[in-house]
């Protein structure tokens, strides 16, 4: 778990840990640098149903994408929370390249929670998340992708 303290305003990344690659883990804190104004806690599922503090002001939920549809344990998660109503969420999809239709099954649980999806997004491990760059590391493309499409998200959000 990663807390970065010091704002009144709190955000809460959320995320099953993949058992192969650290992907999701990576997108999480990436998108937890570019919260500047917020205290940040980056937690697995299984840290997170630990915290008793369940009021945040930003939620941010990465999942990742098996047989086409989101981590169950992530789903779970968020359809046990009960504080989402009417908070804004972000939601992040990792795959290895087919994420579509896990994407759309996500926002809707996001939306069926109560929550507002105010973001949502796909990144790939195996499938270029930028062609323009086919000569970087995939990796190291999609970790810059994450923090430029946060930092407009929370210029936006604010």
């Amino acid at each position: 778990m990663y807390v970065n303290t010091g704002a009144s305003q709190k955000a809460l990344i959320v995320y099953n840990p993949d058992i192969f690659y650290n992907l999701d883990e990576q997108v999480c804190k990436a998108f937890a640098k570019e919260i500047k104004d917020m205290q940040v806690t980056v937690a697995t599922v299984a840290a997170a149903d630990s915290i008793s503090d369940h009021n945040y002001d930003l939620y941010i939920f990465c999942a990742n994408t098996y047989n086409w549809r989101p981590d169950w344990s992530t789903t779970g998660f968020i359809k046990n929370y009960s504080t989402l109503k009417d908070k804004p969420v972000v939601a992040i999809t990792i795959g290895s390249g087919s994420t579509k239709s896990s994407q759309k099954h996500f926002e809707n649980i996001i939306h069926n929670a109560g929550a507002k999806l105010i973001a949502s997004r796909s990144f790939w491990l195996m499938r270029p998340n930028d062609e323009s760059a086919m000569g970087e590391k995939n990796v190291a493309v999609c970790i810059s992708q994450v923090h430029k499409w946060a930092k407009e998200i929370l210029y936006n959000h604010h």
